[in-house]
């Protein structure tokens, strides 16, 4: 079982106020876990320093867990959802798992609007889900007029599972900034180095709202002292801290890795 770390990154105004987007893979967060008040409650404390957050492998298909979690959180006012839209890729085999993408109102940062592309792919088409995220951007460019978007997740985007960058456009193509590198570990494993979970931003003016070397891998098992048994036992297995944070929170404890762009962006 891959167990994840946290990404983060800020996205701020020329007055300093920021803005923390995550991307989090909680694995198989169910009934199962929303009993663990352990668990719980470190959820909450990763949670709870976001403005925004992507929570993966969310299991709950009687409506329950997720509004028992939020109802723990103090939410953020510093942003609004102007709209969501399911995508639908025209072949049938593009995606296991299809992004719903988001359109944000940010009115205190420096780029007011931008899009959330988030996206889990499937192991063992990664490499083509990864590439097909580029057609998503364009997508989302002509739906909602902006440039300003972020591609975010457990893309499973290293080791093994990318054979050729070569084949993947949003590597190739211009305008793409990967914010977590290729030499970044997102893993909690001891045993294992894998770049799996990524953020990408699309648009000049949203990569310069981006702060410098804000994009960070939060590693929470050492932040709150936990073994790596415990963190698979306990399924806290955090994936993507993607964007802006508030310059009045503490900073995550980080682990090496962010804000390195990959090779050919």
């Amino acid at each position: 079982m891959r167990v994840f770390l946290l990404l983060c990154a800020l996205l701020c105004a020329p007055s300093s106020l920021c803005l923390r987007i995550c991307s989090f893979n909680v694995q198989t967060f169910g009934k199962a876990k929303a009993a663990k008040e352990e668990v719980m409650e470190a959820l909450v404390k990763i949670v709870s320093r976001c403005d925004i957050c992507l929570l993966m492998e969310v299991r709950d298909c009687k409506g329950k867990v997720v509004p028992q979690f939020i109802s723990l959180l103090n939410r953020s006012d510093k942003v609004q959802i102007l709209a969501v839209h399911q995508y639908k890729a025209q072949g049938s085999h593009t995606f296991h798992r299809e992004p719903t993408i988001v359109l944000f109102s940010a009115p205190d940062t420096e780029v007011k609007e931008f899009a959330l592309i988030p996206q889990h792919t499937c192991p063992g088409a990664a490499e083509w889900e990864v590439d097909q995220l580029y057609e998503v951007v364009q997508f989302v460019r002509g739906l909602w007029n902006t440039e300003n978007i972020m591609i975010l997740g457990d893309l499973n985007a290293g080791c093994g599972y990318i054979r050729s960058w070569g084949r993947i456009r949003l590597r190739t193509q211009p305008g793409f900034h990967w914010l977590i590198g290729d030499g970044a570990d997102t893993t909690v494993s001891r045993s294992t180095s894998c770049p799996y979970d990524r953020i990408i931003v699309h648009g000049a003016a949203f990569y310069r709202a981006i702060a410098p070397r804000s994009a960070k891998v939060f590693d929470f098992s050492r932040a709150f002292g936990l073994t790596e048994q415990e963190v698979r036992n306990g399924a806290l297995c955090p994936s993507y801290v993607s964007g802006p944070g508030t310059g009045s929170q503490r900073p995550f404890p980080s682990r090496g890795g962010g804000d390195g762009e990959a090779e050919g962006t």
